[in-house]
Order: C-alpha cells, then structure tokens, then sequence
C-alpha cells in the first residue's frame, strides 16, 4: 500500500470545509452547555435544598456523562473522524423533543427552547451537508471502492 492511499483512507486531502467547523462548533457548545447544566444541578443538589437531594445528584451526574457524547463528537468533527457524525446526528436528534418540552413549557423554558431547536436544526443541516459528507470521508449507497 502506498503512503499516497494511507493518508486517503485516514483523512480525506483538502482543507475543512466551514461547514464541517460549524457542526464542530455548535455540538461542543452543545457538550458545555450539558456540562454547565449538570455542574449547576449536582451543586444545587449538594448546597441547596431539593425536593430530592439523590435526584438532583443523579440528574447532575447523567447530565454530565451525557456532555461526553456532543463533545467526543466536536472533537471527531474536528479531525474529519467519518465515525463522529453519527453521534453528533444522535445528539440533535434527541435534543429536539427536549426543544420541544422546553418550548411547550411556561417561563424562561421558552427561549432555551428556542436556541435549542435552533442549533439542533441548523446542526443536522450542516450534518448532512454534502461538502461535510465528502469532507468526512462518507460515501452515499453505491459508492464503495471496487
């Protein structure tokens, strides 16, 4: 195998397309923002005075195991990892109905729900973008290598 078919199979040539940055981008904002949240309900569990201490720790906990998901996906994304756009589409995709709950809700859920619908949507466009497919390295149905 030559070196020239190495580097073609590990990254595709060119420079990262902007839209490959963005979808980057917007899914590590995703991941800070479960981390910030899941920081923010593990100490209101521990200092506060919830409802359900062992919920709020819990909830604080899942939320942010669940950052590691967007975030590990930002970082592939980065690197033109073909593997990272299938978590980063899971990402948006269950951010969705938790837009939806959110602008459903009463109060401040409203805008949060706004910008999460937002960026999951304009996320999975740029996710299924063409450029960003060919950027990853992703063939469509009948591309494979004969």
């Amino acid at each position: 195998m030559s070196s020239e078919q190495t580097t073609s199979t590990e990254q595709p040539a060119g420079p990262r397309p902007r839209r490959l940055t963005y979808a980057a981008a917007l899914a590590a904002l995703e991941g800070l923002a479960l981390v910030a949240g899941g920081v923010w309900m593990l100490v209101l569990g521990l200092t506060g005075d919830p409802d359900d201490r062992q919920q709020a720790v819990t909830g604080g906990i899942t939320l942010a195991v669940l950052a590691l998901l967007p975030l590990l996906a930002a970082r592939g994304l980065l690197a033109r990892r073909s593997w990272s756009r299938g978590p980063a589409v899971i990402t948006q995709i269950m951010a969705l109905p938790v837009a939806y709950n959110l602008l459903t809700s009463d109060g401040t859920g409203i805008p949060v729900g706004i910008v999460l619908a937002v960026v999951a949507v304009t996320s999975l466009v740029l996710l299924v973008n063409g450029e960003t497919t060919r950027a990853l390295g992703i063939r469509g149905p009948g591309g494979a290598q004969k």
